[in-house]
């Protein structure tokens, strides 16, 4: 199982990652910014020596030219970084004074041209100015060269930079204790949905009520279906489990007894008496536990979204009655199909079967010798089963609609027939009415939707 983690924290780390990815790439442009105004500034000074040298260049009578070098124009260039300045002088002629291993350009440009070199061995910033001394007849061209070394630059760049990482150090601090605290301000909610779970009890699967986020009302939407869901399961758990108790207390409470008196019968016939006696208690125990797990069964399917199927209802009907011809026959009842299909539904086929089980059983089981039990089936807009019997029929319709109730009659049962037949009509969108009196029969009539000709049946 994977280790729990702190969503404040991923939170906060990926946040900070972005924010230090930000800062990096705000320091790489701050350093630029930096060595840019460092040069600006140092090249003014550099630009301002390279003017005052070039003022000082004159022709002298025989025509040459003459430097008066203002050595107050290169003390500007000298700073607390001890950075070297260097000069040079160059008429048509060639070098006339200075350093004549300096680096200088022959850059035609009339405007001061700065560039970057190497002078025994250290970096150095290059101002090259090219001007003309006038004889009063002609004018003499020169190129005055000035260079100092990067020492100052690079201190003032490094000094600008430390300041601006350091305020943006703090900023970024700021920043990562605002993002704490906003980070969880934020998951709060979270903590208060945590707290309303935790203080519920345990039997409450009522739907949370807590205001949260929009991101997380989905989350919340989805457990109060789950509970609700969970809430439905557990009802017809406690549902089956209470009316289990119920109706298998009187038929085990037969059994024991039988058992007891097979065991203290005088005569064989006594203890084989008992043992039948006992043995139709199994019998009816079996059929009350089996509706009982159709009743859950359609709960469950009732709580749950049900995956419907196209089912020939005429074809399943015709099979369920072939199947009881033998029992309806035993019991002096003329059993009988009456339609033709195809009648198509949409529904789940065992519990349509257990529909038409029940129908028949029902009839069979109250009908009476000499009467006559058809199953009908029409097909137009909808679908209509109808099972019906020419018995003795029963004043009390609405009773024998209710769970566990067998109204007037004395036959064994559960009373749970019509009312799981209900269930399941209204399961698929159906329908069920029952008519009856004394003396002109009893029948049940179900109306389902029909299904799309279109779909493959299945049965």
């Amino acid at each position: 199982m994977a280790r729990p983690y702190s969503l404040r924290g991923r939170l906060l780390i990926w946040l900070m990652v972005a924010l230090l990815a930000v800062a990096a790439l705000a320091v790489i442009d701050t350093w630029r910014e930096a060595a840019d105004t460092a040069n600006s500034l140092s090249d003014r000074v550099l630009a301002g020596s390279v003017l005052a040298i070039a003022e000082r260049v004159i022709v002298t009578e025989d025509g040459a030219l003459e430097v008066d070098v203002p050595y107050v124009a290169l003390e500007m260039l000298t700073s607390a970084a001890q950075d070297r300045v260097f000069y040079r002088v160059d008429g048509p002629d060639g070098f006339i004074t200075g350093y004549q291993t300096l680096p200088t350009s022959q850059s035609a440009n009339p405007d001061i041209a700065y560039s970057d070199a190497m002078f025994r061995g250290d970096p150095i910033r290059v101002a090259v100015l090219r001007r003309a001394a006038s004889s009063g007849v002609s004018a003499i061209p020169f190129t005055v060269t000035v260079a100092e070394t990067t020492i100052a630059r690079t201190r003032l760049t490094q000094t600008l930079l430390v300041r601006s990482a350091i305020r943006l150090a703090l900023l970024i601090l700021a920043a990562a204790v605002i993002l704490w605290l906003a980070v969880g301000f934020s998951l709060a909610p979270l903590d208060r949905l945590r707290d309303a779970i935790s203080r519920r009890a345990l039997d409450d699967l009522s739907p949370i009520q807590q205001e949260v986020p929009r991101e997380v009302q989905g989350l919340v939407d989805t457990i109060n279906s789950f509970m609700t869901r969970l809430s439905a399961a557990l009802d017809a758990l406690r549902h089956f489990t209470g009316n289990a108790s119920h109706q298998l207390r009187t038929p085990l409470t037969i059994i024991r007894t039988q058992l007891a008196l097979a065991l203290r019968a005088e005569t064989p016939e006594a203890a084989r008496e008992a043992a039948r006696t006992a043995d139709d208690a199994v019998v009816h125990a079996e059929r009350i536990l089996a509706q009982l797990l159709l009743l859950a069964r359609i709960d469950e399917a009732a709580s749950d979204q049900l995956r419907l199927q196209v089912v020939d209802l005429f074809e399943l009907a015709r099979e369920r009655t072939a199947d009881y011809v033998v029992r309806a026959h035993v019991a002096g009842i003329d059993l009988g199909l009456e339609g033709a299909g195809p009648a198509l539904v949409q529904g789940d086929p065992m519990l349509l079967g257990e529909l038409l089980s029940n129908l028949i059983e029902n009839a069979i089981a109250y009908a009476g010798p000499g009467t006559e039990a058809t199953v009908r089936l029409t097909a137009a807009d909808e679908v209509v089963l109808e099972v019906a019997d020419t018995g003795g029929g029963t004043e009390e319709v609405a009773t024998v609609r209710r769970r566990f109730s067998r109204g007037d009659s004395d036959k064994p049962g559960a009373g749970l027939g019509l009312p799981i037949v209900e269930e399941i009509a209204g399961l698929f969108g159906g329908t069920m009415m029952v008519a009856s009196a004394p003396g002109k029969g009893f029948s049940v009539r179900i109306r389902l939707p029909r299904a799309k000709a279109a779909y493959r049946p299945a049965v």
